[in-house]
């Protein structure tokens, strides 16, 4: 699990092309909102350690998450091989993420 949201992103056409699991992460270093996430994210995130994970710094006129359409922060994206199977907005419970999580591995 990635700790840091980074400014540099992926462009949204390399990111429909990956294969396999991947949780997209956008918010803000200094959001509180992220800060609260990080603790249940990282209890959910225990034994899905195969799952890639991009931590997004996110903002105005950053084209990644606006193709998303995050408007709030953290939200969180599933993908499965590019296509988006769960998305989260502002969770604060571990059960909630790994709800996700279970979506995202197809069990």
């Amino acid at each position: 699990m990635k700790t840091r949201y980074i400014p540099e992103a992926p462009p949204r056409a390399e990111i429909d092309a990956l294969q396999g699991a991947v949780l997209l992460e956008f918010g803000a270093n200094w959001c509180g909102h992220c800060m609260a996430a990080q603790a249940p994210l990282e209890a959910a995130f225990a034994g899905h350690e195969g799952v890639t994970h991009y931590k997004v710094e996110d903002g105005p006129g950053r084209p990644l998450g606006r193709s998303f359409r995050v408007k709030l922060w953290p939200t969180l994206i599933f993908l499965r091989d590019g296509q988006e199977v769960a998305r989260l907005v502002r969770p604060l419970k571990a059960d909630d993420i790994s709800t996700a999580f279970t979506q995202l591995d197809g069990h």
